[in-house]
């Protein structure tokens, strides 16, 4: 993904046209698509880990998640809905096969 921005901004300034990331570029918030998320996890995540790793982990997520969303960028609210498979914007949760979640916890052994 950052390669593709990388490259279709660098195309933009060739042709001197403007890109804009906006997360709902139509402007309706009512339809699917959550205008992009990852997933993430780590070496210790997934050889050590474990549940009480795990909801500690989320807990400082959740502590955070304010911070989090003030930095990624502008209309996020449009995005995180809490509709069609989205988490609100002003709500944390996780879980196992949540798509709806805001972090997904991977399974552990």
């Amino acid at each position: 993904m950052w390669v593709a921005r990388y490259l279709l901004q660098r195309l933009c300034e060739k042709y001197k046209v403007d890109v804009n990331y906006h997360c709902k570029p139509l402007g309706a918030t009512d339809w699917n698509g959550s205008g992009m998320h990852s997933n993430f996890s780590t070496k210790y995540m997934r050889e050590v880990g474990g549940k009480e790793y795990f909801e500690k982990l989320m807990g400082a997520f959740d502590k955070y998640k304010n911070e989090h969303i003030a930095v990624y960028g502008p209309d996020n609210h449009m995005r995180l809905t809490g509709l069609h498979e989205t988490q609100s914007i002003d709500k944390f949760n996780y879980g196992l096969s949540n798509r709806g979640a805001r972090s997904a916890c991977p399974t552990t052994s």
